[in-house]
């Protein structure tokens, strides 16, 4: 009896992180092969706008695992018509190979969604699920994974085996980011990396600066998790009111406000990967803070892909610690991004009004808050805080 994985997707476009889970899915679970099959129609997901054809991505899938060993690529899903359900593929394969043991390969995120898919009992008839997640993860996180294991077991008689690794988790959602941030060559596989620019997906090639402010929107709304939308609209409203205020160009103020998050989705490594690919190195506070690394490469963005002016860079390279001798639309993005009508913590209120009222006194208002929080929380102080502190408590603005 053989043992054979099971690695579906869709692949949009396949990366290097699929490549390692592959490797590793041979070498962990002691595979004899692993069958590599792209959906068609995923029940799941809507395929983003502009993805490749079905066989423009089956040609990717080959192009990026047709030299590893142990490998085979099935086209079993894209033959079918309709949506393309697991439960329907792991019965056809059991068919085709009913003496050997098949392995379904999956993630934490898709295997905490297991119990909601369609007709996981049938699927637990044919399969092991083989549930790859990261050794590092916290005790709490294999906790669950355990418990969630344990419920499937018990519910559904279903097999479960947790394999722990040391891939990085990465998105095909973050793939298609990075290309758009010009990023891809590294974490794609160099042939389909080529073929990716030969065929011009993904708007590899597409020309992002100097776009309208409707067309601007559309695209940084593409490009964002749907989550923080409405946030960033809500910023770039704010700026422009904030730069009515005090005579700021509101072009400028829009779009600082629409891209000072456009990089906010992509993980804190792959920001990191950005900056190799446009070859700028990084602050060390970054590197020990990720959630500031998206101001750098935001402004990196901007500046690169966009086509920003340098006032609209600084302002979005700036808006998450400050920093010494700020210009009126630095603060103005700071503030905007701190108090936009869908922030809402204690003293937000105060805040927003005291922005409209002296920009420099919520300036060191805002930034008194933050330096506050990080001291209980432990965590380290960006030295361009503390210079924007000590800059503005230098300044006349108390009697301005």
């Amino acid at each position: 009896m053989g043992r054979i994985g099971i690695f579906g997707g869709t692949f949009n476009p396949p990366h290097r992180g699929h490549i390692s889970v592959a490797k590793q899915a041979i070498y962990l679970l002691e595979l004899d092969k692993l069958l590599l099959i792209p959906a068609s129609v995923p029940p799941h997901k809507t395929l983003p706008e502009n993805s490749p054809s079905t066989l423009q991505r089956l040609e990717l899938v080959q192009l990026a695992f047709g030299d590893i060993d142990r490998t085979e690529i099935s086209d079993l899903e894209l033959r079918r018509q309709g949506h393309s359900y697991t439960a329907d593929t792991v019965e056809e394969l059991h068919r085709m190979y009913p003496e050997d043991e098949l392995f379904l390969i999956m993630g934490t995120d898709m295997f905490t969604s297991f119990m909601k898919w369609y007709q996981p009992e049938r699927i637990c008839r044919y399969v092991t699920l083989a549930v790859f997640m990261r050794e590092d993860k916290d005790s709490h996180s294999a906790g669950e994974m355990q418990k969630l294991a344990e419920e499937i077991r018990q519910k559904l008689g279903g097999k479960v085996e947790l394999v722990g690794n040391d891939i990085l988790p990465m998105s095909s959602t973050d793939v298609r980011r990075m290309t758009a941030f010009g990023g891809a060559q590294e974490i794609l596989p160099e042939n389909v990396y080529r073929r990716i620019c030969d065929l011009n997906l993904y708007g590899v090639r597409e020309d992002y600066r100097g776009l309208p402010m409707d067309e601007l929107e559309r695209q940084v709304v593409s490009l964002l998790d749907p989550k923080r939308v409405p946030h960033v609209l809500g910023c770039r409203d704010m700026a422009v009111r904030l730069a009515e205020r005090y005579g700021v160009d509101l072009t400028d103020a829009a779009r600082a406000g629409l891209l000072h998050d456009i990089t906010k989705a992509v993980p804190p490594q792959l920001q990191v990967t950005l900056c190799q690919a446009h070859h700028v190195p990084t602050e060390e506070y970054a590197h020990e803070n990720p959630k500031t690394l998206h101001a750098f490469t935001g402004a990196l963005v901007a500046r690169k892909i966009f086509g920003e002016n340098e006032a609209v860079t600084r302002a979005i390279f700036s808006h998450t610690t400050g920093c010494g001798d700020m210009d009126t639309l630095q603060k103005i993005i700071y503030i905007a991004d701190y108090v936009e009508m869908n922030r809402d913590f204690d003293g937000v209120e105060e805040l927003r009004a005291m922005a409209f009222e002296n920009l420099d006194k919520a300036m060191l208002m805002g930034l008194h808050m933050t330096v506050d929080l990080l001291i209980q929380q432990g965590r380290v102080v960006s030295q361009n805080s503390l210079n924007a502190i000590a800059t503005l408590e230098n300044s006349n603005f108390v009697t301005a």
